[in-house]
C-alpha cells in the first residue's frame, strides 16, 4: 500500500455505538457529534497528597488541539452532506457518521434499518467524502492516494467490519482506502449474559438481536457463528481492540447490565469477547493488536472518553513504531513439598497467571494493564506451557508462549532531543494454587506471591535511514532506575505479513523456589 505525503493524518470517521430506544436515538442524533465530544472530570492524587481533579477535553478536542484536525461543521452545514462547494474540506477532517438519522423521528422515518443499510452507508460516506476532499487542491491528494481512519465505539465496530468484510456491502474502492481500524469496547464476539450464553437471534427489541453469532456471521459475511471474531478481507494487524476492565462504573440499567454480565467485563462486554484475529496472507492466524484498560463501556468514567484510550488511539493511528513482547517460558520449578509429590508420582495441578503493566516515558497513563484483581490476567495451565511434560492436560489451543503486550510509540512525543522512545514492562508470574492429588496445597502459601516479578526498561534510539540501523537498550528497574544500560543483541525479522524490523531478547530467571527461567523477546517494526 502506498503511503501519501499526508500519512498518517488521514481524515478519521468516527461510528458510534448501540442507541437501544428511540428515545436514546433522538438524544443521539440531537448531538452534532453523537457523544464523541463528551470529556470527564476526575480526581488524581498530586506528589502533595492533595486530590487534584484532571480534565479529559474528549478525543475530538484533543485531536483538533494536539494534532490539527477540524471538523466539518461550517455555518451550520455538514460539508460532507452538503450540496454546495462554498467550503473546501481539509485533509486532516474528522467526519462523524451519522447512521442513526435515518431512525430519527426528526430526520428521517423513525424506523431502524438493518446493520447491512449502516454498513453500505459507510462505504457510501467514505467514497463522497474522498470526493470532496481531493477536489480541495490545497490537499494535493489524488484519488489513489486517499485513505481514512475508522474510530468505532461498541456496536460501530461491527458496522465497520460489516463494511470490510462482507463483499456484498459497499464498494471494493471505498474498502481499499481505509488504513487503520480502532476499536472502543466492540463486541467482536458477540455479547454473553449469565443466564444466556449468547443474546438470542430472536430477542428483537432495539435490534439488540446485532449481537447474536447467527446473525452476526451473516452480515459479517462468515460461514460459520462459533467464532465471529475472525476478520477476513482486512489485516487484522491493522485493527485495534482497546478492552475495558471495569464493570462497577458501567451504571446503564441501574446496574443489571453489569450483574448480567459478570466481573470479567467492562459492564457489557465479556473481555474475552472484544478482540479479533484473523489469517494473514500466508494462511497463518494473526492477533489483532490490542490493549486492557480499567474503564467501563462507556460514561464519564467510560473507555472512550479516557486518557488512556486517547493515548493508544493517537499513537495507533500516528505512531512509528510497534513492539510486541511475547514471554517464552523454558522451566517452572516448583516448591520442594510439591517437587518432592511430583517424584513420588502423585498428580500435580496448577495454573499461571502474568500480570503485565506497560507504561510509556513522559506519559502519565499507563497503555495496558492486564491484572488478576480486574479480571484481565494472562492464564495458562501447566500442560498449556509444557504439553509435552503434562500427558494428562487436555489443550486448549492457547499459545505456549503468553503474547503480553503490543505497544505503539511516537518520536514525536519524546522527551528527549534524540526522539529516542522508552517504555517500561512491569512483569508479574503470580504463584498459583498448587493441587496434589486432588487437595490444595497451602504450605507457605502466600496470596498474592509472585514467582518472578521485573520492572523491565527499553529504549529504542531512532535511525534516520532505516529500522535495522537503530540502537536498542534495556535494563531492570532496581539496577539501574530509570535508564536502560545493556546494549541489546538484535537480529533483523520481517517478511510475510511481518513489516521489517528488530528483535531481541531479554533473559529472565528467580532461581528461589518456586521460581522461573525464560526470555522475554522483543520485536520492534516499523508501522505505518
Amino acid at each position: 500500500m502506498k503511503a501519501p505525503a499526508a500519512h498518517p493524518y488521514h481524515p478519521l470517521i468516527y461510528v458510534r455505538g448501540f442507541a437501544a430506544t428511540q428515545g436514546e436515538i433522538e438524544e443521539t442524533v440531537a448531538d452534532p457529534y453523537m457523544g464523541f465530544n463528551v470529556g470527564s472530570t476526575k480526581t488524581r492524587v498530586a506528589w502533595t497528597g492533595d486530590v487534584r481533579r484532571f480534565f479529559f477535553e474528549s478525543p475530538l478536542v484533543r485531536l483538533m488541539s494536539d494534532h490539527g484536525y477540524e471538523d466539518v461543521f461550517v455555518e451550520g452545514d455538514d460539508l460532507v452532506a452538503a450540496t454546495h462547494e462554498r467550503h473546501p474540506i481539509p485533509y486532516r477532517s474528522i467526519i462523524i457518521y451519522r447512521y442513526y438519522d435515518e431512525a430519527s423521528e426528526d430526520f428521517g422515518s423513525g424506523e431502524t434499518p438493518p446493520i447491512e443499510h449502516f454498513a453500505q452507508g459507510l462505504s457510501d460516506l467514505i467514497l463522497g467524502l474522498r470526493d470532496k476532499i481531493c477536489a480541495n487542491p490545497n490537499n494535493a491528494v489524488t484519488q489513489d492516494d486517499f485513505r481514512v481512519h475508522l474510530v468505532a465505539h461498541s456496536m460501530g465496530g461491527l458496522v465497520c467490519r460489516a463494511f470490510l468484510q462482507n463483499p456484498k456491502l459497499g464498494s471494493d474502492t471505498a474498502r481499499q482506502a481505509v488504513d487503520k481500524v480502532f476499536t472502543y469496547a466492540t463486541p467482536h464476539n458477540g455479547i454473553d449474559m449469565r443466564v444466556v450464553r449468547n443474546v438470542p437471534g430472536w430477542l428483537t427489541f432495539g435490534d439488540i438481536n446485532n449481537f447474536n453469532r447467527e446473525r452476526m456471521a451473516k452480515y459479517l459475511g462468515l460461514a460459520k457463528s462459533d467464532d465471529v471474531s475472525v476478520v477476513k478481507g482486512f489485516p487484522p494487524e491493522r485493527i485495534f481492540n482497546l478492552v475495558g476492565t471495569n464493570p462497577r462504573d458501567y451504571t446503564a440499567a441501574g446496574g443489571l447490565s453489569s450483574w448480567a454480565v459478570g466481573e470479567a467485563s467492562d459492564g457489557l462486554l465479556c473481555i474475552q469477547n472484544a478482540t479479533t484475529h484473523g489469517p494473514g496472507s500466508d494462511g497463518e492466524d494473526i492477533t489483532s493488536p490490542r490493549a486492557f484498560v480499567h474503564r467501563s463501556h462507556s460514561g464519564h468514567y467510560g473507555i472512550v472518553n479516557s486518557e488512556e484510550g486517547y493515548q493508544n488511539l493517537t499513537r495507533f493511528l500516528f505512531g512509528e513504531l510497534r513492539v510486541d513482547g511475547i514471554l517464552e517460558v523454558d522451566d517452572i520449578s516448583l516448591p520442594m513439598e510439591v517437587q518432592k509429590a511430583k517424584d513420588e508420582s502423585k498428580t500435580i495441578r496448577a495454573s499461571y497467571q502474568f500480570e503485565v503493566v506497560v507504561s510509556v516515558r513522559g506519559c502519565q497513563w499507563q497503555m495496558t494493564r492486564r491484572e488478576v484483581r480486574e479480571n484481565s490476567a494472562i492464564f495458562r495451565s501447566f500442560g498449556d506451557l509444557f504439553p509435552e511434560r503434562d500427558s494428562s492436560s487436555r489443550s486448549t489451543g492457547r499459545s505456549r508462549a503468553p503474547h503480553l503486550f503490543s505497544v505503539f510509540l511516537d518520536g514525536h512525543k519524546s522527551v528527549k532531543a534524540s526522539r529516542s522512545m522508552s517504555f517500561a514492562v512491569d512483569l508479574k508470574v503470580l504463584v498459583p494454587d498448587y493441587e496434589v492429588d486432588g487437595v490444595m496445597f497451602l504450605k507457605r502459601h502466600y496470596e498474592g506471591g509472585f514467582i518472578l516479578r521485573r520492572l523491565i526498561l527499553i529504549e529504542v534510539f531512532p535511525d534516520t535511514k532505516a529500522l535495522g540501523q537503530c540502537r536498542i537498550k534495556y535494563g531492570f528497574q532496581e539496577m539501574n532506575p530509570g535508564k536502560p544500560g545493556i546494549l541489546a543483541e538484535t537480529h533483523a525479522i520481517g517478511g510475510g505479513d511481518e513489516s521489517p524490523g528488530l528483535a531481541f531478547r531479554i533473559p529472565l530467571e528467580q532461581k528461589t523456589r518456586p521460581g522461573l527461567r525464560g526470555t522475554l523477546l522483543i520485536k520492534a517494526r516499523q508501522w505505518r
